[in-house]
């Protein structure tokens, strides 16, 4: 299971109104370029994959941001599960997911996670399933 990773300007992000965790529109993305913590913030810093195959970034469907249960102080962020499908070719190898809020006037990055390095061949789906604990939680102490 890939772990994601949440990027040094979340907590900015989130603290200077940049985004909204369940009402703007969230978009996953594939790159074969390692983002990194301190270094990715916004989706200009990620070099995605060539637009082979009809690949193109995907909106989350779904968007939640709730508390995990009364009083708890742990926040959750999700969504359905999403995915691409390559179609007429196959899609460039890509490695690496990357989610970003396309509400944001600079389409702010959440996170990365490291998938492994991977070919979608044409015909082929890769569909990604958020956890039970959803795609990032917040604990508040």
């Amino acid at each position: 299971m890939a772990t994601f990773q949440v990027v040094d300007e979340f907590a900015n992000h989130l603290g200077q109104k940049l985004i909204d965790m369940d009402t703007d529109t969230w978009k996953g993305v594939l790159t074969n370029t390692a983002p990194t913590k301190a270094g990715t913030s916004v989706i200009g810093d990620i070099t995605q994959i060539a637009g082979t195959g009809g690949y193109a970034p995907v909106t989350l469907s779904g968007v939640t941001y709730t508390e995990t249960g009364s009083g708890t102080g742990i926040w959750a962020f999700t969504s359905s599960a999403f995915a691409w499908t390559a179609s007429g070719a196959a899609f460039a190898t890509a490695r690496y997911l990357a989610i970003y809020d396309d509400t944001s006037s600079n389409d702010a990055v959440i996170g990365y996670a490291d998938l492994g390095s991977f070919t979608l061949a044409d015909g082929a789906t890769l569909t990604i399933t958020p956890g039970a604990n959803g795609i990032v939680r917040i604990t508040v102490s």
